[in-house]
């Protein structure tokens, strides 16, 4: 569908040589073409293509392409990092939250019981007990007030929340599938490998704060036919949120025929604003009127907001109909979550024991991102969407002299000095790879997280500040990076 809209009423040979002229600028940049020649990255420009056979050496098998972070790490790893002196490294790219303490919270988890019954595998779908508790805490949270509340067998536990997308993806069938640019980055590969989702991409206004227009999406699922929509809230990477009447209205579209599927890892992730109060947190299960009707599928778990990411417990919450399916999916594309990471889980769900949390968690990351906005703008680099969410920052470099002013150049100098961030082109959901990286509307972005400890955020802060310097006084950029470790 993009490539159609991008390519309109123009005869073919007109797009063959914009295609070739477009092509340069990639073929200049050093960056660019260390990003090309990562397996699975290579463009399909506008011609039928079907394998590279330098690349595709094993009969039947073609490469996905790899995450944002993935890649990252991967270019991090031939410029020298490794994971036993990454103390050394600012990691502002990872899209994990520091795992330790924290003023105010509640204390962390330093050790797993190991009953016996823990030993065996654990039901596709979850430990009964995890799942009631999953439910009690929403119902508890957003539904105190609704007759319609959930119970074990709307909650299906995942071991992740990439596991949670797949098997959700696995059992979609042939439709549209409406999705957002910029949005995380992993849809980008459950978008492409699940070949029965066609995706339809909608572009945000970054002059808008990257707001969805929700008057034009329910158009559009009329009038397209788009029978899913799949987005994050609060969003990764652009860090704003949807909450309120028009989360409301969101939810709406629901009864109208389409299916919302709703990534909220970053719910507890909401910064208040003059005059409300911490603690708060933000779910579409507010404004779900029957938990088993209304078509509103909702992904979160331990990774982002209980500051667990290594443990792998995450949840689907759906109609009791969507549980069923996923428990068949799962049976065959994952098995299920850790058994006795499931066990250990259930009393971090106590909504007392949350509220502490959510708490400490707000007033520990909103004291970060301040202090990083003011860091970044003393150095001239400011936020155009400041985030009212999540741990993310979308950095605009348009303003920079070229060839510091795109994602992949300010990434690659970046990994000179010991710094990690993600370029921005990784949040173009942009399945067929078609897209030339020149003309995308993340090309001119990184996000940087606020996720580590300050200490790491200032390492980091300190080697932009660098790369600033080298530039302004004349030193060489764009060039000289390291090929492989």
């Amino acid at each position: 569908m993009a490539d159609s809209s991008e390519v309109g009423g123009r005869k073919l040979k007109n797009v063959v040589q914009d295609a070739v002229e477009h092509w340069k600028s990639e073929t200049e940049s050093e960056a660019h073409q260390i990003f090309r020649s990562s397996a699975g990255h290579q463009a399909k420009t506008v011609m039928p293509q079907t394998v590279n056979p330098d690349e595709e050496t094993v009969p039947g098998i073609i490469h996905p392409g790899s995450t944002g972070v993935i890649y990252c790490s991967d270019r991090a790893s031939a410029n020298g990092f490794r994971y036993a002196t990454q103390h050394e490294w600012a990691n502002l790219g990872q899209g994990a939250p520091e795992a330790g303490p924290i003023p105010g919270g509640s204390e962390r988890p330093n050790s797993i019981p190991l009953p016996e019954e823990s030993l065996e595998y654990a039901p596709a779908t979850g430990v009964k007990d995890l799942r009631t508790a999953v439910a009690n805490l929403y119902n508890e949270t957003y539904r105190k007030a609704k007759a319609s509340k959930y119970t074990h067998e709307n909650v299906c536990i995942v071991p992740g929340g990439r596991t949670g997308l797949s098997r959700l993806a696995s059992v979609i069938g042939n439709v549209y599938t409406s999705y957002q640019i910029p949005d995380y980055t992993a849809y980008d590969q459950v978008l492409a490998s699940f070949r029965r989702l066609v995706p339809v991409p909608t572009v945000l206004d970054a002059e808008a704060k990257y707001a969805l227009d929700i008057e034009k999406l329910k158009r559009d699922v009329e009038g397209q036919g788009f029978a899913v929509v799949l987005m994050s809230n609060p969003r990764n990477p652009t860090g704003q949120v949807i909450k309120g009447d028009k989360l409301k209205e969101l939810v709406e579209i629901s009864r109208d025929g389409a299916t919302l599927i709703l990534d909220e890892f970053y719910s507890w992730y909401v910064y208040p604003e003059e005059g409300e109060e911490f603690g708060q947190s933000v779910s579409s299960a507010e404004f779900i009127e029957d938990v088993n009707e209304d078509s509103v599928i909702i992904v979160d778990g331990l990774t982002k907001n209980w500051r667990l990411p290594g443990w792998r417990v995450c949840w689907v919450v759906g109609p009791k109909n969507l549980i069923t399916a996923l428990s068949q999916s799962g049976s065959f594309l994952d098995g299920g979550a850790s058994h006795p990471l499931q066990l250990a889980s259930i009393p971090m769900l106590d909504p007392t024991r949350v509220h502490q949390d959510k708490i400490a968690l707000q007033k520990h990351f909103k004291a970060k991102r301040d202090h990083v906005l003011a860091r970044l703008d003393a150095l001239g680099l400011t936020a155009h969407a400041p985030p009212s969410s999540t741990f993310y920052i979308w950095l605009d470099l348009s303003s920079l002299p070229p060839p510091l002013n795109n994602g992949l150049t300010f990434f690659e100098e970046l990994l000179k000095e010991k710094t990690i961030v993600v370029p921005g082109i990784f949040f173009d959901i942009n399945p067929a790879h078609r897209r030339n990286l020149f003309h995308s509307p993340c090309h001119a972005f990184v996000r940087l997280s606020f996720g580590p400890p300050v200490e790491d955020l200032d390492r980091g802060l300190d080697a932009i500040e660098r790369v600033l310097k080298k530039v302004e006084q004349g030193g060489t950029i764009g060039q000289g990076y390291k090929k492989a470790s």
